[in-house]
């Protein structure tokens, strides 16, 4: 069963990190909610969400992707927290999928792991991506890197990890019971 850390920080994008967070366990993934701090994390229009664990707590020993909702400023405090860059570094050194959505990318970016890759982000990110193709689509994968654009391509984005990660079949699935119109990106 593949093992998937979603990092959360005050600030975070609800829809997407319920949306990633509801499809992977659909997809009976291990799905770990990761807090920057300890408690429960406060998103972007104020709804809390109880963690599994802290990034203290975890390595990239723990999973096979780890994945970032966006939101502001929750990607700002992915960004900010060295636990978190250490963590992403040590997932890219290893190939091991990294997902972004929204202006979580900028956190990529804070790691130094999206230069020269294929990506998207929520529009007017990419300016503060460095040295990157910006694709504007919905979902872009670049090898182990996986980036959406927004809250509208959240369920994409997530079919498009469970699908990426090994599982076609069953994203296909999953978008057919969803009745999720999509192509994944």
């Amino acid at each position: 069963m593949n093992v998937v850390g979603v990092l959360f920080a005050a600030g975070f994008e609800e829809i997407e990190a319920i949306t990633i967070v509801d499809v992977l366990r659909r997809a009976e993934f291990n799905v770990i909610m990761v807090g920057i701090a300890d408690g429960n994390i406060c998103g972007a229009h104020n709804i809390p969400v109880v963690m599994d664990k802290t990034i203290a707590d975890v390595c990239a020993d723990d999973f096979d992707a780890v994945v970032l909702p966006g939101g502001m400023p929750g990607s700002e405090n992915l960004a900010n927290n060295a636990d978190v860059i250490h963590l992403l570094q040590q997932m890219n050194n290893e190939a091991k999928y990294i997902g972004a959505i929204c202006a979580a990318p900028i956190v990529l970016h804070a790691a130094g792991i999206i230069n020269n890759k294929t990506v998207t982000c929520y529009p007017s990110f990419e300016t503060q991506l460095g040295h990157v193709t910006y694709t504007g689509r919905m979902v872009s994968v670049d090898g182990n890197i996986v980036t959406g654009q927004g809250p509208g391509a959240a369920i994409d984005f997530s079919l498009k990890l469970v699908s990426e990660m090994g599982y076609p079949e069953k994203a296909e699935e999953l978008a057919k019971n969803l009745l999720a119109n999509s192509n994944y990106g």
